[in-house]
């Protein structure tokens, strides 16, 4: 019944992933523009003013991964002190400023501002309020719930990069700012209006506080007894370290294929935006699909990640390898599919099972991880580019996500190990 009550709720988050969605490709897919609006000279794609354009985008990109980094783990105690309400409600404001500040500015200091803010918005307000909202509005089905976040920020990514090459195809580029911004004063309306299952209970019980508390610390302390043995340092540094690679790939996939596809495949404009939304088409089904595995088979979180890290990485090869165009189409497909279709917060899971605890923290350090990689790839994106050029350093970086697809499978190859010592069953067996 809560979620006949709470659906404005829900709606108003899945609203809110629905623009970061967008937010997330903004400054990639239209770098060239943002590069032009902000004084570069992009006339000339082999000249020094261009990469040096090319890298002022990497570097606002750069400042969104360093926002999440720094605001996500405070941003999870904020939300439980004030409400989701709230933190809702300044999301939307901030993501307001930030995408004015991306149609008006000329400077690419305050563009890095501004993306440095939707880092903020997105990961310290609307992570630490949205995933936990609609885990309350539907108590039955929170995974479900949390797919459905999965499943509008991909809808998003899929469709987005097409409206890019066509309104830009139609001398109008500034739409792509334009359509967002417009999102976003539709996620203030809704946060205003929509009630929260939390800020609810919050305002009517505080008297089980503490009733609530034990029931979690008890749910904690029989998950650790389950457990043969303590999961060693080790395992506990691996099952946060995950969130780092996968978000690493993750991100630099979907920020950079249509850079990749454009200089170094051959392809043209619209063929090389086809696979960033290929992509998202891949991670689409696969939220379907694991959906199915895990919540109707109920197959083990670990067992998912090492085929989506095993799948990944040949994936990676082929695209980086085999550059005829169907086949860059199905490993793209294939990327989307194991290592954006809800592989990070499969790891999520991984992190409750070998190291139960509040999940709040949990979810914290494991996303101050997934910060980390979100502002290393851009800043390393933005380095080759200086000194090597777009085509080079977009081939580095593909590299680079093979390699951390290689340190995926090992680190879950060590985890299936450490699972039937810890538990006494393998985590390959369902």
């Amino acid at each position: 019944m809560k979620a006949k009550k709470y659906l404005w709720s829900i709606i108003c988050v899945y609203m809110c992933y629905l623009t970061h969605g967008i937010q997330a490709l903004i400054l990639g897919q239209n770098n060239v523009n943002f590069a032009i609006q902000w004084g570069f000279d992009m006339s000339n794609p082999e000249s020094a003013a261009y990469a040096a354009g090319l890298a002022a985008v990497s570097t606002a990109i750069a400042w969104t991964g360093f926002g999440k980094f720094i605001s996500v783990w405070i941003g999870g105690e904020i939300s439980d002190r004030v409400g989701r309400k709230k933190m809702m409600v300044g999301g939307a404001v901030l993501y307001i400023i930030c995408f004015l500040g991306f149609l008006f500015t000329q400077n690419a200091l305050i563009a890095s501002v501004c993306g440095f803010l939707t880092g903020v918005a997105t990961s310290g307000f609307w992570d630490a309020a949205g995933y936990p909202a609609v885990q309350e509005a539907c108590p039955a089905a929170p995974g479900s719930a949390l797919i459905g976040i999965k499943f509008f920020v991909s809808l998003s990514g899929m469709v987005y990069p097409l409206m890019v090459v066509q309104n830009a195809s139609n001398g109008n580029w500034k739409m792509n700012v334009i359509i967002p911004l417009v999102m976003s004063f539709v996620c203030l309306a809704l946060a205003l209006i929509a009630p929260f299952v939390y800020d609810d209970q919050k305002k009517a019980a505080k008297g089980e506080a503490n009733k609530d508390h034990n029931a979690i610390q008890d749910e904690i302390n029989a998950a650790k007894a389950a457990m043969l043995q303590k999961p060693n340092k080790l395992v506990v540094f691996l099952i946060m370290f995950y969130a780092f690679l996968c978000m690493a790939i993750m991100y630099g996939a979907q920020q950079y294929t249509k850079a990749f596809g454009l200089s170094v495949c051959g392809l043209s404009e619209m063929q090389a935006a086809g696979m960033t939304s290929i992509y998202t088409v891949g991670s689409l089904c696969a939220v379907l699909f694991w959906a199915f595995m895990m919540g109707k088979l109920k197959w083990n979180p670990l067992k998912v990640i090492l085929i989506d890290s095993i799948c990944t990485a040949v994936a990676l090869a082929a695209v980086l390898f085999i550059h005829q165009v169907a086949v860059i189409y199905i490993a793209i497909t294939m990327l989307g599919f194991f290592a954006a279709g809800g592989a990070l917060q499969t790891g999520l899971a991984v992190v409750q099972l070998f190291n139960p605890g509040p999940k709040g923290r949990n979810t914290g350090i494991y996303y101050t991880f997934m910060g980390a990689a979100s502002y290393l790839i851009p800043v390393v994106a933005a380095q080759l580019t200086k000194a090597s050029g777009e085509a080079n350093a977009v081939y580095t970086l593909m590299i680079m996500l093979l390699v951390f697809a290689g340190l995926a499978i090992l680190s879950s190859l060590y985890l299936v190990a450490q699972h039937k010592k810890i538990f006494g069953k393998s985590a390959l067996s369902k």
